[in-house]
């Protein structure tokens, strides 16, 4: 199959890993991808967000399944593009993205469809997000309405910090102040074609910058997966009470939901609930559930894609865990210093590299963003998968680099 992967993080390199690894042969180019991907598949330098180039590149290139990795592209309406000349595309239009370009509308599906989820506020004003922070209390929770690469998230105890975020994400569109929910979190990807959805395995990931969950929030440090905590028939109830119902309503809606459906959950004393949605693949959550997938990747995709995911059995994976661990540059998450030599991938082993921001200069892969590299690891148990991925990161050197030593730490315990 002739397939086009857009986007340029370690998600679309984990997304290429896993479609190399079929037993078919398929022919894929990333656009734009990076240095990591350049290694194993074609890559062009296109803008995925550009709806006539993307759309163009695909007919020129007789290409049959587009699998749309980040947000940006989604939210541009790529895929409706893509739809309107008949080219299979694994991802929701511009309409049913809103479910994660836009909080408000996500929560307003999930109260038309009963889906279970905390209490919010929307506020447009500087005024009114106070008045909110201070009806639900701490620990105070404030969200970017739009799009915010991971950062539009505050957590705290602090009422001035939180009236702080909200003042300066204000300056780019509303806020949403929720209700503080305890327990712990977890992700799940479904995959939907509109009408059905088949699940992926859950996995957890770690948002803080800093071990013990302390620091700022990221895109996330790390995942692991599967989690053997988690309570019978968690798969079943989410998919019951949540994903099937908010499918259902944006089908009703006439905005149907193709490609995957990212169910951000936490599990309260009160029982499941909904952090957030995303439109698309988890990062770094990706990196640890493509790995384990048994059941070929590219039919699962294009079977989303074309309306047939209705009948099949559920994907199958392996009895192995994953682990993987970030690596991010010197002042990762609020000014990371890039340029900086990555030396030492060439010799770790036993581990696979997503490269995240890298490019190669004069045949030198240096680091380009915050978020640089994923370390992932399989293995029998979560001992040994963190040991794998710590010990190729002891190797892995880069200038100021930092990760956190605490992935799965507690479940490999």
């Amino acid at each position: 199959m002739r397939i086009l992967v857009l986007g340029s993080g370690a998600r679309e390199h984990a997304i290429v890993t896993a479609l190399l690894r079929e037993s078919e042969h398929h022919q894929i180019t990333a656009a734009p991808g990076n240095a990591g991907i350049a290694g194993v598949v074609p890559v062009v330098g296109l803008d995925p967000t550009r709806n006539d180039i993307v759309t163009q590149y695909a007919i020129d290139n007789d290409i049959e399944l587009v699998v749309i990795g980040p947000e940006a592209p989604l939210v541009a309406g790529v895929a409706d593009s893509l739809r309107k000349r008949g080219i299979a595309v694994f991802g929701p239009g511009k309409a049913a993205a809103a479910l994660e370009g836009s909080k408000t509308f996500a929560k307003r599906i999930m109260d038309d469809a009963g889906v279970p989820t905390g209490r919010a506020l929307r506020a447009g004003t500087l005024e009114d997000a106070v008045a909110a922070i201070d009806e639900y209390g701490a620990p105070y929770v404030v969200k970017a309405d739009g799009l915010a690469a991971g950062k539009g998230v505050l957590v705290t105890d602090d009422r001035d910090a939180a009236i702080a975020h909200a003042s300066f994400w204000l300056g780019h569109g509303a806020v949403l102040v929720e209700e503080f929910l305890a327990g712990q979190e977890v992700s799940l990807f479904l995959l939907s074609d509109g009408q059905s959805v088949l699940p992926l395995s859950p996995a957890q990931d770690y948002k803080r910058a800093l071990d013990n969950d302390e620091g700022p929030n990221t895109g996330g440090m790390g995942a692991y997966s599967p989690l053997p905590w988690l309570p019978d028939g968690f798969v079943d109830e989410v998919i019951e009470t949540i994903a099937l119902p908010t499918i259902r309503q944006l089908a009703t809606e006439g905005t149907p939901f193709i490609g995957l459906l990212y169910c951000g959950l936490i599990l309260t004393d009160n029982g499941i609930r909904v952090i957030e949605f995303n439109a698309r693949f988890g990062d770094p959550e990706t990196q640890v559930v493509l790995p384990r997938l048994v059941t070929p990747l590219s039919g699962l995709l294009f079977a989303a894609a074309t309306g047939q995911l209705g009948g099949l059995p559920r994907p199958e994976f392996s009895s192995d865990v994953a682990v993987t661990v970030v690596l991010a540059s010197a002042g990762y998450p609020d000014d990371p210093i890039t340029g900086r030599p990555i030396t030492g991938l060439a010799d770790v082993t036993d581990v696979t590299i997503a490269h995240a921001a890298t490019a190669l200069v004069r045949g030198e892969f240096v680091a380009t963003g915050g978020r640089v590299l994923s370390v992932v690891a399989t293995a029998p148990d979560f001992a040994a998968a963190r040991a794998k991925v710590y010990a190729a990161l002891d190797i892995i050197q880069l200038e100021g680099g930092h990760y956190r030593t605490d992935i799965a730490k507690r479940v490999a315990e």
